[in-house]
């Protein structure tokens, strides 16, 4: 056997191996979802916290203090957002049998213009490709999953407790245990102000998307505004779709309420909005070369959604995002980095 087949044999088992090793530790994180998500929700709050919590402590606050500020903060915030959201849904599905009755009054008005004109189309086909029921079910249940994590609220702030008191400390550890802590020390500074910014910006951004959508329906006064806020501020945690899916339950509520010319102006600002912070502000602020390509965005939504459920889909981006981060800092697995971007991203990198 020559050293090429032998070289080549060796590559071939450790390929195998990886493999095998990816398809063990994907098992084990399905199995483990239940655990997974609220450690998972955990981190992304404590990133998001990270600015704020160092910020109290160069002010000379003490750590326990600026600890105890953090977590007040993230207790009233989710304290208000809960009721104000969780007294919505309610109302909306208390009401979902009415909409559904006008809509499909509206619906027989357009498929009588449709047949005037010559034009036959199924109605019933037609009222269930405007019914409200499949983006509701979807809202749902990716509102509940989040509501099923912020159960377990003692276990989500001891989580995000020890991982702030853990941050400052850890450079130190990472320069004990490294054989190189200046090459060491260098990476993990470099990965966790990516992360830190990613996910710092893109919940900004998001919230401000969220506010932005809140407040124009609440000036055309669509109902529920502040619930069709919240869910445009989680999807935008998901590229591409995620602003489409909010969009479809305001715009067929104010269909529903005032008509066709209201629809228009909700879709006219929902496209304003998502233009001017996913396409104008977004790439400035992150970079290029934070891109993504559509088609890892679509698979990352698939696979974190199998793996994590509902909310997966919402943490898809940002734990690929994450991943790519990581991957891009080493020199062996920049390549898989490379395959995960954009082409922007791609033409910065070369």
């Amino acid at each position: 056997m020559s050293d090429q087949q032998i070289i080549s044999k060796k590559t071939g088992s450790a390929i195998a191996i990886d493999l095998a090793a990816f398809v063990i530790i994907v098992a084990g994180m399905k199995a483990a979802s239940t655990l997974l998500v609220p450690f998972l929700f955990s981190l992304f709050i404590s990133i998001i916290c990270f600015p704020p919590f160092f910020w109290l402590q160069r002010k000379k606050v003490p750590k326990g203090v600026a600890l105890i500020i953090i977590i007040l903060g993230i207790l009233i915030v989710g304290f208000l957002v809960g009721a104000l959201i969780g007294t919505s849904i309610n109302q909306f599905t208390n009401n979902l049998p009415t909409y559904e009755k006008i809509l499909e009054e509206k619906t027989d008005i357009i498929v009588n213009w449709f047949t005037k004109m010559g034009i036959e189309i199924p109605s019933e086909q037609f009222f269930s490709s405007f019914s409200l029921k499949e983006p509701l079910a979807l809202m749902a249940n990716l509102l509940k999953s989040v509501t099923n994590v912020l159960t377990k609220t003692v276990l989500i702030l001891m989580i995000v407790i020890f991982v702030l008191l853990e941050a400052a400390d850890f450079p130190g550890k990472l320069r004990v245990i490294s054989q190189n802590p200046h090459k060491s020390i260098g990476n993990y500074l470099t990965i966790n102000n990516n992360i830190k910014r990613y996910v710092f910006i893109k919940t900004l951004l998001s919230l401000s998307t969220g506010i932005c959508v809140f407040v124009w329906l609440l000036i055309l006064k669509i109902d529920y505004a502040l619930l069709w806020g919240m869910l445009a501020f989680l999807l935008n945690f998901i590229p591409n779709i995620g602003s489409i899916i909010a969009a479809i339950p305001a715009i067929l509520l104010a269909l529903i309420q005032y008509g066709f010319v209201s629809a228009g102006l909700v879709t006219m600002g929902y496209l304003v909005i998502n233009f001017i912070f996913g396409t104008l502000l977004e790439p400035k602020l992150m970079g290029e070369g934070l891109g993504l390509s559509t088609l890892v965005v679509f698979l990352s939504l698939i696979f974190w959604g199998w793996i994590l459920g509902p909310f997966g889909m919402l943490l898809s981006v940002p734990l690929t995002m994450v991943a790519k981060i990581v991957l891009d800092n080493y020199q062996d697995t920049r390549w898989i980095s490379i395959l995960l971007g954009s082409s922007k991203s791609t033409k910065i990198s070369s």
